[in-house]
C-alpha cells in the first residue's frame, strides 16, 4: 500500500464524500429497476394479448379474417395520429437518438415516456390481432424511454450523460425481454455504444445486468424458447451445417434487404403508392394478407412465433409445409404494414425452420442442432449482429458442446448477408433521422 498512497487517502475520501456522485449512482439504479420491470409487464400484457387471440382462432377460423385488418388499420391510424415515433421495431428509433443530429430538443421524436407508454399499448394490440411481429425490438424503445427519465432527478454535473442512459436502456430491454443480461451487454457494445463512456461504463453494464436479474426474478431463469439438447458436434455436422448456414445467411439477408426496401417508402409500385398514400387502408390490407398466411398454416404463422419454436426445440410436433416461407412473409408484411413490430422473435422462428427443414431433407440425426444452428443464422444475417445472435441462442444451448459453432455460424451467416442488404437497423436509423424537422436560418420568418 505505501506504493499506491492514492487508493486510501483522499481518492477514497473523494469517492465517498461527493453525494452527488451516489445520487447519481442511485438514480441510475432506480431507473435500470424500473426499466426491468416495465419490460417484464410489457411482456405479460404481450403474452396476455396473443393468449386470447389463440383462444379465439380455433374456435372461429374465419375470425382473423375480420379481426387482423381491423387490428391492423386501427392500431396504424392511433400510431400516426398519436405516435408516429412509436411505429416499426423500436431499435432504429434509439440508435437514431444517438446520432448528434437528434439533439436534445428533437429527441423525444425517438425516445419519451410518451413514446414508450405507446409503444407498449400499440404493440400489445398487434399481438390481440394475430400479427406476427416481436416484442424484443419495441422493449428496446420501451426501457430506453424509461432510463432517459433518470435525466430529470440527477444531480448537476453527474457523470452519466444522455447517451449513456439510451444505450443502458436500450441495452436493458435486450437483457429482459430475452432473460439473458450478458446479451444486453453485448448488445450494447455492438449495436448501441458507438462512443464509450469510460467514466461510467461499469455503472452502465450494471444498469443492464440489473434490467436483465429483475425479468430473471420474474419469469426464472429459463428461456421462452425451450431448451436445446444438443449432442456432442462432429465432423458428420460440417455438411449440413454449413448448408444451414448459408441457407440462414441468404434468407435473412434477403428479409434485411426487403425491409429496407419497403420501409425506406421510395418505390414506384402500387404497394408503396397505397402505402403512401392510404396508409390505414394499407395496413388493412396487410392484415388481412397476414390472416390468410395464419388460416393457411393453420395458425402456427400467428403471433411471435414463440410456441412455434419450442414445438421445433422440443420435437413436439411436425410444422406445416413450407413454414419458413409463410413466416417470412407474415413477418415481413407486418413491418410493413407500419405497426409496431419487432423481428426478433420470428427471426428466430424462421430459423429454427430453416434448420428442422434441412435436417428433415438430409435425414441428419442432430436435428436440435441444425435447429439452433439455423435460428442463429437467420438472426445474425437479419440484424448483423452476430455476437448478440450467438449469446441469444446460446443460452438456449444445454451443454458447451455448440458454442464454437454456434459463433461461426453467427459470423459466416452475417458475411453472406452482407453481400445482399446493407446493415438493417443503421439503415432504418437514418430513415428515422430524416423525421427531424430542418433548422431555422437564424433572421428567417
Amino acid at each position: 500500500m505505501s506504493h499506491y498512497p492514492h487508493l486510501s487517502g483522499a481518492a477514497l475520501r473523494r469517492e465517498f464524500a461527493d453525494w452527488r456522485l451516489w445520487w447519481g449512482r442511485g438514480v441510475v439504479v432506480a431507473m435500470a429497476v424500473l426499466a426491468g420491470l416495465t419490460v417484464v409487464g410489457f411482456t405479460s400484457l404481450c403474452e396476455f394479448a396473443a393468449g386470447l387471440f389463440g383462444k379465439l382462432y380455433p374456435a372461429h377460423w374465419w375470425l382473423p379474417l375480420l379481426v387482423s385488418p381491423a387490428v391492423a388499420a386501427g392500431v396504424v391510424w392511433l400510431t400516426r395520429r398519436v405516435a408516429p415515433g412509436a411505429a416499426g421495431s423500436g431499435i432504429p428509433q434509439v440508435m437514431a437518438s444517438l446520432e448528434p443530429e437528434a439533439r436534445s430538443g428533437v429527441r423525444g421524436l425517438f425516445v419519451s415516456l410518451r413514446l414508450t407508454v405507446a409503444k407498449i399499448v400499440l404493440t400489445a394490440g398487434g399481438l390481440l390481432g394475430g400479427l406476427s411481429l416481436g416484442r424484443e425490438g419495441p422493449s428496446v424503445q420501451i426501457a430506453a424511454g424509461v432510463m432517459l427519465q433518470a435525466r430529470r432527478f440527477m444531480p448537476p454535473g453527474g457523470a452519466v450523460n444522455a447517451h449513456g442512459l439510451l444505450v443502458a436502456g436500450g441495452a436493458a430491454g435486450i437483457a429482459a425481454a430475452f432473460n439473458t443480461p450478458l446479451a444486453g451487454v453485448m448488445f450494447a457494445i455492438e449495436e448501441l455504444a458507438r462512443s464509450p463512456e469510460r467514466r461510467s461504463s461499469g455503472l452502465l453494464i450494471a444498469a443492464i445486468v440489473l434490467a436483465g436479474l429483475i425479468a430473471v426474478s420474474a419469469h426464472g431463469n429459463s428461456t421462452y424458447f425451450g431448451v436445446i439438447h444438443a449432442q456432442q458436434v462432429g465432423l458428420a455436422l460440417l455438411a449440413p451445417g454449413l448448408l444451414v448456414t448459408v441457407l440462414a445467411g441468404l434468407a435473412g439477408g434477403g428479409f434485411s434487404r426487403l425491409l429496407v426496401a419497403s420501409m425506406s417508402g421510395q418505390g414506384k409500385d402500387i404497394f408503396t403508392r397505397l402505402r403512401n398514400s392510404r396508409p390505414v387502408v394499407f395496413a388493412a390490407v396487410c392484415g388481412l394478407l397476414v390472416a390468410t398466411i395464419g388460416i393457411v398454416t393453420a395458425g402456427a404463422t400467428f403471433g411471435s412465433g414463440y410456441a412455434s419454436t419450442r414445438r421445433m426445440v422440443e420435437g413436439a410436433g411436425a410444422m406445416p409445409f413450407a413454414y419458413a416461407l409463410f413466416k417470412f412473409c407474415a413477418t415481413w408484411i407486418t413491418s410493413w404494414s407500419g405497426v409496431p413490430a419487432g423481428i426478433f422473435a420470428p427471426s428466430l422462428a424462421i430459423g429454427a425452420a430453416i434448420g428442422n427443414d434441412v435436417a428433415l431433407l438430409t435425414s441428419h440425426a442432430q436435428v436440435p442442432a441444425l435447429i439452433a444452428l439455423g435460428m442463429v443464422g437467420f438472426l445474425a444475417a437479419a440484424t448483423q449482429a452476430p455476437l448478440t445472435a450467438f449469446i441469444i441462442v446460446m443460452e438456449m444451448v444445454d451443454g458447451h458442446a455448440m458454442v464454437l459453432s454456434l459463433m461461426a455460424c453467427a459470423l459466416v451467416a452475417r458475411v453472406v448477408a452482407r453481400t445482399v442488404s446493407p446493415p438493417l437497423y443503421p439503415t432504418l436509423a437514418r430513415f428515422q433521422l430524416a423525421r427531424i424537422p430542418p433548422k431555422e436560418e437564424p433572421g428567417a420568418k
